[in-house]
């Protein structure tokens, strides 16, 4: 049925409901499951002050991605437990382009996605991950209830 399916994940607890039930789907069909973070680039002067507060032989973590690293090692670690086969994916920009790129670099057979952001008069903003992911994915997207 699936052989490649994506899901992003920010480390909410609303996203965690859709990284779950992709995990699910995974394992159910056999397929391999990738993760998708985005970052937003952090400014080179926080990383200095921070680089420079952090002990030498810790420098090297404080970086663009020290979160996002910790969110898919995350959710990686309870796909490792369902059994499902995994990648992780940190991009740095906007979460929803990350996830279309990482899906039509895959070639993916569906998007999963949580439904924050689509409710009330915020369903009507473009900027909205799970808006803009179904009307722009390269395959089959599937909208998770989170709220």
């Amino acid at each position: 049925m699936f052989r490649s399916i994506v899901v992003g994940t920010d480390g909410s607890e609303t996203a965690g409901k859709a990284v779950a039930a992709a995990i699910d789907l995974a394992a159910l069909s056999g397929a391999r499951l990738e993760l998708v973070c985005a970052y937003e680039p952090v400014p080179v002067q926080r990383l200095e002050d921070s680089g420079h507060a952090a002990p030498p032989d810790e420098q090297w973590t404080v970086n663009q991605r020290e979160e996002v690293d910790a969110t898919l090692a995350a959710a990686a670690s309870k796909a490792g437990a369902a059994g499902v086969e995994h990648g992780s994916y940190a991009r740095e920009g906007d979460p929803a382009d990350a996830i279309l790129d990482v899906a039509e670099e895959l070639g993916a057979d569906l998007i999963v996605v949580g439904n924050k952001g689509m409710t009330g008069a915020k369903r009507f903003l473009l900027a909205s991950v799970p808006n803009k992911v179904s009307h722009h994915a390269p395959c089959s997207v599937l909208i998770i209830r989170t709220s």
